[in-house]
């Protein structure tokens, strides 16, 4: 039987129960085997200061419930923002390539730990594998900080849960190696992809070089062969080329003819993604 999808507005860890609540822009929390991870973490009121926040956290950083460990994926504003990181406890393992660690070691965070591609990692008191593998996507801070340019892609598992988080990813033949190797390889499907959506006018051909937009998302989430699709990286602050709500505007129209709508869950910021093995069901409340 395959695990059940549906929505609701209050995020709670539950053993054998796998909870994904979007609190905006990559910022997810995941709640996976009794641990909760939180991803990317940016509470941010703007993005360099002039570009603004359209939407609340989908849960205020003072209400995030006891994490195990933060994931960082690269070095760009909107995945890694140093604001939220200084109101986050200092005892939470955080997990990034070991470019970015150095770099957060040398800046006083000591909690930083190294996890780059093809390297797997169990959190302490948790049971949950952490898988790193790279990304498509150059991600330094600045124009002159080159050798700060990696970027990971994750992927979480069990034995019996797995969600993917592509943090910012182009499309490539290469994308889904990591699933391939971890699950695949084993006789073991994936059961959420977690996928960046992006949009950008016709003068910005570059952008897919590094970039997902709705229908990359779509045809990744194909050859990933994941039981659900959850997109994020919308909704949350303004671009300089495009709205909040340019992607998933898009993305939602192109769902209207799309043979497996149904497997695609546009969860809005502060609702949860629930996954479970008991029943079919989608439902939204509160």
């Amino acid at each position: 039987m395959g695990r059940a999808i549906h929505r609701d507005g209050a995020p709670h860890a539950q053993w054998g129960l796998m909870r994904i609540t979007y609190i905006g822009h990559a910022t997810l929390l995941l709640e996976i085997a009794g641990s909760r991870i939180l991803t990317d973490p940016n509470f941010e009121s703007a993005l360099g200061r002039f570009l603004p926040r359209v939407s609340l956290p989908g849960i205020a950083l003072e209400a995030l419930p006891k994490l195990d460990a933060l994931l960082l994926t690269h070095a760009h504003a909107d995945h890694l923002s140093f604001k939220s990181l200084d109101q986050l406890p200092r005892d939470i393992p955080l997990y990034a390539p070991s470019a970015i660690t150095k770099w957060l070691v040398q800046k006083g965070y000591h909690h930083a730990v190294p996890l780059d591609p093809g390297e797997m990692i169990i959190p302490e008191g948790t049971t949950t594998r952490i898988h790193a593998e790279q990304a498509t996507h150059r991600g330094n801070r600045y124009g002159f900080d080159r050798w700060r340019s990696a970027a990971n892609m994750y992927l979480l598992e069990n034995d019996t849960e797995s969600v993917f988080f592509a943090g910012d990813t182009a499309l490539t033949s290469a994308t889904h190696h990591l699933v391939e190797r971890v699950l695949w390889e084993r006789d073991r499907e994936l059961d959420v992809a977690l996928l960046p959506i992006g949009w950008a006018p016709p003068w910005k051909p570059g952008f897919r070089r590094g970039h997902l937009t709705g229908d990359d998302a779509l045809a990744l989430f194909e050859t990933l062969r994941a039981r659900a699709m959850f997109p994020y990286h919308w909704g949350t602050f303004r671009h300089v080329t495009a709205t909040a709500h340019d992607a998933i505007d898009r993305l939602r129209t192109r769902l209207e003819n799309y043979a497996g709508r149904e497997h695609v869950h546009i969860v809005e910021p502060g609702e949860t993604l629930v996954v479970d093995d008991k029943q079919a069901s989608r439902t939204r409340m509160g």
